[in-house]
């Protein structure tokens, strides 16, 4: 994608630009099933990657956003506890061998569990977020931003200038801005 079309995505054009290229793997692997064992990895490894960034960006400034501009609680809570059981399932797939009679199963599970996921966040998270206030051009940019960090794709996550004054929160850390209530 173009660099200027990218900047006029916004958050919640973002995550669902994620949601549909998730959705296109989990139909890929099925087509593929057992026919391609080195392929069905890579897959499967390159998903769970995807979906480890997609819940951080979601975790760390998505939801603290939407969850005090929604006032949803109970939604907010069940896409914190779908988000902790996909990522359950992910690092049993990154820790199980690909021969593992459970590999296919287990991955068919954390796509019925994402489809799931996305469904309710589509049809019921996004929407109430979109009668808000929010900025979501702006939640974009920081989206995009720690993106970048976590891929590795920009410099100052590759080579990080010491002592650099400007700073975002790492991992582990809370951006006062968004600490979500509990």
């Amino acid at each position: 994608m173009a660099r200027n079309q990218r900047k006029a995505v916004d958050a919640i054009d973002m995550l669902k630009q994620d949601h549909g290229t998730v959705q296109k793997a989990f139909k890929e692997f099925e087509r593929l099933a057992h026919e391609d064992m080195e392929r069905c990895h890579e897959l499967v490894m390159g998903v769970c990657e995807e979906l480890k960034i997609h819940a951080t960006l979601e975790e760390e400034i998505f939801y603290p956003a939407v969850y005090d501009a929604i006032d949803d609680e109970e939604i907010m809570n069940e896409a914190a506890v779908e988000h902790e059981t996909a990522l359950m399932l992910i690092e049993q797939l990154e820790n199980m061998p690909e021969d593992d009679p459970n590999y296919h199963a287990t991955f068919k599970v954390l796509g019925e569990y994402v489809r799931h996921h996305i469904r309710e966040e589509e049809s019921e998270m996004f929407p109430a977020a979109r009668k808000t206030g929010l900025d979501f051009a702006a939640l974009a940019a920081r989206m995009r931003e720690r993106r970048d960090e976590l891929t590795g794709e920009t410099e100052k996550a590759a080579h990080p200038v010491p002592g650099s004054a400007a700073r975002t929160p790492q991992s582990g850390e809370s951006d006062p801005a968004l600490t979500r209530r509990r």
